[in-house]
């Protein structure tokens, strides 16, 4: 890659994404290393456990089937990646760009994406439990039969995102956006949702039993068949907007 090129291509990824002055400039042959410019390369099936990517120009690249075990890629930008079946257990992703990405079948399992922005990404089928996933944006996510049993998913946005089938049994979605999310069949017992905003949110054959929903919002959501079994609605803001009683079990009272 010549250099007139490296300048010019990093001159057009600075109209989408922040690129430092001292972030290294790669081609696709060269090694991982913290800050390289990988756009639109193929790395399925690659070996990278452990590599540090913090702060790497990965648009559009394939990771699929890709091993990142412990890989470092805060910071990275990821968006439209390619990272079906690719391995991501504990990999750090804090503030990782990640926006219309395809992630299905992935096993991310305690991964770190703190502050992530996976908008509209693809991430069905994926294993995330245990993810910690705070203030995380995944506005129109597909998160079809996901695992995200005991995630972390506090002040997140879920705005429309589909979990259908989802399984989020003792995952903290405190204060979290899931306002005309689809939670169709979703797993949400032993959840917490103190202050989660589900205003409009599909919960049709979801199971809550046992979760706590305090202060909830669930303003004209769909709660036809919802299975309620010792889940708790402290002052929450039921479908016709009444506020629950203290000690309000199942029923809003």
């Amino acid at each position: 890659m010549t250099l007139r090129f490296k300048s010019l291509l990093v001159i057009l990824l600075s109209c989408t994404a922040p690129v430092t002055m001292t972030a290294a400039t790669a081609a696709c042959t060269d090694a991982p290393t913290r800050g390289v410019l990988w756009v639109g390369c193929d790395k399925q099936n690659l070996d990278l456990r452990g590599a540090d990517l913090r702060g790497a120009i990965l648009t559009r690249s394939n990771f699929s089937g890709a091993d990142l075990r412990n890989a470092k890629l805060s910071d990275a930008e990821l968006n439209f990646a390619l990272l079906k079946n690719a391995r991501l257990d504990k990999a750090r992703l804090n503030n990782a760009r990640l926006t219309g990405a395809r992630l299905d079948n992935s096993s991310m399992k305690q991964a770190l994406l703190n502050g992530a922005k996976l908008d509209r990404a693809t991430i069905d089928n994926a294993n995330l439990s245990e993810a910690s996933i705070i203030n995380a944006s995944l506005y129109q996510a597909s998160l079809i039969n996901t695992d995200l049993s005991k995630a972390r998913l506090i002040n997140s946005n879920l705005s429309q995102s589909n979990l259908s089938g989802a399984k989020l049994q003792h995952s903290d979605l405190s204060n979290a956006d899931l306002s005309r999310a689809n939670l169709e069949d979703a797993q949400l017992n032993h959840a917490t949702m103190i202050e989660t905003n589900l205003e409009k949110a599909n919960l049709l054959f979801a199971d809550l039993s046992n979760s706590d929903l305090s202060k909830a919002r669930l303003v004209d959501a769909n709660i036809n068949e919802t299975i309620w079994n010792n889940t708790r609605l402290d002052k929450a803001q039921w479908i016709n907007r009444q506020r629950c009683r203290d000690n309000s079990v199942d029923v809003c009272r």
